[in-house]
């Protein structure tokens, strides 16, 4: 069946859910070579997606098919189908928060079966040959090609293109497959996949836990989810936020105290108590007065903003307190199969629907995104935040 964009159906996310996305609905048996699948595409940056049916490449011997009960909506989604990073490749067919069942493996396939409940995150292949991958840190390929990714990633022997998880089905190596351990709400680990691993490994990657200050800025769909990370790896944890009215939902989520950052007296007041800041803005900004919040030695790293900063970092602020600051780029995430953190992932903490912004309703209309993050708490164990909404305007900003 040849690939095709139907200009006349619904538009996600509800012909999604009746096509099956967004339901449990457990095992079945799908027909190999070639697979069929559908989901939903935008042809150009200025589209909303539309039902597109296409095929999936055939099964290998170490692949495995995923019937997709879940995906969440990442912000990289709506960077991608609207070609804010100038490197789109149409159709696009987002997402890579990618939960549900194995229906299909193939004879060499040792690791799933039939029925496993599994996830796939940003990335489903990688050169295997470079020291990266060789070090199994297959998000920093050297290879030509770098890292494949879930969708817009046509770097394939044969020149195609990769769709994502907006759809009913996908075949990915096994290598690159994650188990999702028994009991966990398939719903609420999905965003564990983007969210949950983009600031996840940061802070392992520094070794925060207990006996640590940290400081998340900005708290939207990746913050509030740090501040759950952080509390659960048990270091004490304290919200940046341009937003009063977040402060409630933020010491629900985890934090101990809440610091408005347009308020100068609270900012001088906090000056260099952190051991490490985590900044989840993906705006253009200016971060030099979160760098004075650091001790002398502490780290602050920078996840999800690509574009040149608001205004020149100031190297007098990190020399003379010998203060750093490490970038984590949102495509070159922790290790999108690397299973640690759903190794810890048993109990929900806390879910957060999240406001939109305008043209993300474009993509998901009437759709809310749910960021549930099913952590044990290190220091109170199985804790259980209550759940409430973000009230922020716009999801991107702090």
């Amino acid at each position: 069946m040849p690939a095709s964009i139907d200009e006349r159906g619904p538009r996600f996310p509800a012909a999604l859910r009746r096509a099956g996305v967004g339901n449990d609905r457990g095992v079945e048996t799908i027909a190999a070579s070639p697979l069929t699948s559908f989901g939903y595409a935008a042809s150009d940056a200025n589209s909303p997606l539309k039902p597109y049916d296409f095929e999936r490449r055939t099964p290998g011997p170490y692949d495995v098919v995923i019937d997709i009960a879940y995906c969440g909506v990442c912000h990289s989604d709506i960077h991608q189908a609207r070609d804010e990073w100038h490197n789109t490749v149409w159709p696009c067919l987002p997402g890579h928060e990618i939960v549900g069942h194995v229906t299909q493996t193939g004879p060499h396939v040792t690791k799933f079966e039939v029925g496993d409940a599994v996830g796939v995150g940003c990335m489903v292949d990688s050169c295997r040959n470079c020291t990266a991958c060789q070090a199994g840190l297959e998000q920093y390929c050297e290879g030509p090609h770098g890292f494949l990714a879930t969708y817009n990633g046509p770097f394939k022997a044969d020149g195609s293109n990769t769709f994502g998880g907006y759809s009913r089905n996908v075949v990915v190596h096994e290598d690159f497959v994650l188990r999702i351990p028994a009991g966990m709400d398939l719903a609420s680990t999905a965003p564990l996949l983007c969210s949950g691993v983009t600031t996840f490994s940061p802070l392992r990657h520094w070794k925060i836990g207990a006996g640590h200050r940290v400081a998340i800025v900005g708290i939207g769909g990746l913050g509030h989810v740090a501040i759950q990370i952080a509390k659960a790896l048990g270091a004490d944890v304290v919200a940046v936020t341009t937003s009063p009215e977040k402060t409630a939902d933020a010491k629900q989520f985890g934090a101990s105290d809440v610091i408005v950052s347009t308020d100068r007296a609270a900012m001088e007041k906090h000056a260099r108590s952190f051991d490490y800041l985590l900044s989840t803005i993906p705006d253009p900004h200016d971060i030099n007065p979160y760098v004075q919040l650091l001790k002398r030695d502490g780290i602050m790293t920078i996840v999800g903003m690509l574009a040149p900063m608001a205004a020149p970092i100031s190297t007098g602020e990190l020399a003379f307190a010998r203060r750093s600051v490490s970038v984590a780029d949102r495509r070159h995430r922790g290790n999108a199969r690397d299973p640690r953190l759903l190794r810890h992932a048993r109990h929900p903490l806390a879910r957060a629907a999240d406001s939109p912004r305008r043209d993300q309703r474009r993509l998901r209309p009437r759709c809310q995104e749910s960021r549930s993050l099913p952590l044990r708490d290190r220091s109170r164990e199985r804790q259980g935040v209550n759940v409430h909404p973000q009230r922020s305007r716009h999801r991107h900003r702090g």
